[in-house]
């Protein structure tokens, strides 16, 4: 669970075993979030776990699917020189996510939903539809919530200038108390550039962390932007499975 949150009633957290398994004799749906610990500049270092955690629990509740735990850890070697960031080798990370899909399929699990909230993730997005193949019948999506069709566009109709611990991260459940944001728009990172530095080279070059943007936009356009997240969320879980 997520901090200053509340635990949604889909969460697995509010569920016992045997309230999973009767489930599992009418519907085969569930989400599986994926997050990481890393770097948001000043919102919180839960940023990617918070978010799509968030969102599954909110996409999920009016169709009753239960939502896991968010993996609380991805793939982030570039930010390891900044304290509080928790990198797992690709390896270690594709193996944790196999476990996790195999045990959901073991126990009846068929079509389930990867929400995902951090882009150094996609490894995962490969192997998702290899291990489907090894699976028939069952089925993944992999859904990158923050650039996915809907939600980017809205983003782009927003503010063009929008990445990573920037203002589009930035809700009221990604803030840190007490924590004031700089009143200004960053802007100049050279991306090729950036994707060549190790970990301390890249935190010398970004500074606080934000890749670009202003730090903060008015509360009622990122409820906007969160409004399409969970329509285009619930929309995946809710329809275009094989039948």
């Amino acid at each position: 669970m997520t901090p200053n949150v509340p635990v949604s009633p889909v969460s697995i957290a509010q569920m016992n075993w045997m309230q999973v398994e009767k489930y599992l004799q009418a519907d085969d749906r569930c989400i599986l979030p994926l997050g990481s610990t890393e770097q948001h500049a000043y919102l919180s270092l839960c940023v990617d776990n918070i978010l799509p955690e968030r969102l599954a629990w909110q996409a999920a509740e009016p169709l009753g699917v239960p939502v896991f735990p968010v993996l609380p850890y991805g793939i982030t070697p570039y930010f390891r020189a900044y304290p509080g960031s928790i990198n797992l080798r690709v390896n270690t990370y594709l193996s944790i996510v196999r476990d996790i899909l195999d045990d959901l399929f073991e126990q009846g699990f068929r079509r389930i939903l990867i929400v995902n909230g951090h882009g150094g993730n996609t490894p995962a997005q490969g192997f998702a539809a290899e291990w489907m193949a090894d699976h028939p019948g069952t089925q993944v999506k992999f859904h990158n919530w923050w650039n996915a069709p809907q939600v980017w566009a809205k983003v782009q109709a927003t503010d063009a200038n929008a990445s990573h611990a920037s203002w589009m991260e930035n809700f009221p459940w990604t803030r840190l108390e007490g924590v004031a944001l700089p009143d200004a728009e960053k802007t100049g990172i050279d991306f090729d550039h950036m994707r060549l530095l190790g970990p301390s080279a890249l935190r010398e070059y970004l500074g606080e962390g934000n890749f670009g943007g202003k730090f903060q936009r008015p509360d009622a356009d990122m409820q906007a932007i969160w409004d399409v997240a969970v329509a285009e969320t619930r929309a995946l879980l809710d329809s275009g499975w094989a039948e």
